[in-house]
C-alpha cells in the first residue's frame, strides 16, 4: 500500500517507511544515536529528494531518541548535566547550519556535498571505533569504562573544568560546548541528530564509560533534533509530516527494543557491531557517489 508525500511529491510504500522508522529506533536504543546516519541515505536510495529526507528525518529522531532516553534513564545512565551543556552548544551550531544548508541550496551544491560528507565522516568514525574495538576485545577483563588516548589527556588539561558525578569523570565546559556545536551543524546539514559523532567523541575523547554515553548522547539528540527540525521547516519548507509520521510509527517501539538489547552486550561488542553498521552504510554511499546517474536529464533540465 503507497501513500502520497506532499513535499516530496512522491508516492512510498507504507510500511517500507515505517519499518525504517523501526530500524531507526532500534538503534537509538542501542548505541544512543539518532539513527540519521543510516536513514538519510535509506530514503535517498528510495528516491527521497535529500533536502526533504534531511529535513524529515530529524524530526522522526526526536522521537526514537526520547524512548531511548527514557529506557536509559531507569538505569540511570544518563548524565543530564553534561548533556545540558552539550545541548547549548547543539541549539547554537543547528541554526547555523541551517542557514549553511540554505546557502548550498541556493547555489545547487547540496547534493554532493551532502553525499561527500557522509563517506568521509561515516570512514573516520567507522574505521576508528572498528579498530579500537578489535583492540578492546582482545583485552582481558574488558570494561565499560572510557577509553583513554593523547587527545583525552588533552582535552582533561583545558580550562574551566567541572566533575560529572553520574559519569564520574571530569571535561571541560568550553571542549564540551564545542561539541554540541558540531553535533548541531551535522544535525542540519547531514539529517542527523548528531550521535554517531557524538558518541565515539564522548568515549574516546571525553573518556567517558559506554553505558553512560549512550544514554546521554540520546538525550542530547532529542533537542539538537527538535531545533534543527523547527528551523529547517521555517527557513527551507522542506520537512514532510507524513514522511515523518509513518517513520515515527516503528521508532519509539524500536529504540525500547534497542535498549534492551544494547544491555545485554559488552561494551566493546557495542562498538564494533555500530562501527561495522557505519563501515556498510560509508561503502553504500560511496558506490552511490562514483556510479554514473542513470540519467543525464533530471527536473529542472541537463544534470
Amino acid at each position: 500500500m503507497d501513500i502520497f508525500l506532499p513535499i516530496a511529491r512522491m508516492s512510498v510504500p507504507v510500511f517500507t517507511i515505517a519499518g525504517l522508522g523501526g530500524l531507526v529506533g532500534l538503534l537509538s536504543g542501542m548505541f544512543g544515536v539518532g539513527g540519521g546516519f543510516l536513514m538519510t541515505p535509506l530514503l535517498m536510495m528510495l528516491g527521497i529528494p535529500p533536502a526533504v529526507a534531511v529535513a524529515s528525518d530529524t524530526n522522526q529522531i526526536v522521537a526514537a531518541s526520547v524512548s531511548g532516553t527514557l529506557a536509559h534513564s531507569k538505569k540511570k545512565n544518563v548524565d543530564f548535566q553534561m548533556g545540558f551543556i552539550i545541548v547549548i552548544g547543539g541549539l547554537v551550531g543547528g541554526s547555523l547550519g541551517t542557514v549553511l544548508v540554505k546557502i548550498l541550496r541556493s547555489l545547487g551544491n547540496f547534493d554532493l556535498v551532502l553525499k561527500t560528507a557522509y563517506v568521509v565522516m561515516l570512514f573516520l568514525v567507522g574505521s576508528f571505533m572498528f579498530m579500537e574495538s578489535l583492540s578492546a576485545l582482545k583485552k582481558k577483563g574488558e570494561s565499560d569504562k572510557g577509553e583513554k588516548t593523547a587527545v583525552s589527556g588533552l582535552l582533561k588539561r583545558l580550562p574551566m573544568k567541572k566533575y560529572f558525578e553520574v559519569s564520574g569523570i571530569e571535561a571541560s565546559i568550553p571542549a564540551l560546548l564545542a561539541l554540541g556545536l558540531l553535533t548541531g551543524v551535522l544535525a542540519a546539514v547531514m539529517g542527523v541528530g548528531g550521535g554517531f559523532i557524538m558518541l565515539p567523541v564522548m568515549i574516546y575523547l571525553i573518556g567517558m564509560p559506554l553505558r553512560n554515553s549512550v544514554g546521554t548522547s540520546a538525550f542530547v539528540v532529542i533537542f539538537t533534533a527538535i531545533n534543527v527540525t523547527i528551523a529547517q521547516s521555517a527557513i527551507n519548507h522542506t520537512v514532510d509530516l507524513v514522511l515523518a509520521m509513518l517513520l515515527l510509527l516503528g521508532s519509539s517501539a524500536g529504540a525500547q527494543i534497542g535498549a534492551r538489547l544494547g544491555g545485554r552486550l559488552k561494551a566493546a561488542q557495542l562498538r564494533i557491531a555500530f562501527s561495522i553498521i557505519v563501515l556498510l552504510v560509508m561503502a553504500k554511499m560511496t558506490m552511490d557517489l562514483l556510479s554514473p546517474p542513470a540519467s543525464l536529464i533530471i527536473q529542472g533540465g541537463v544534470l
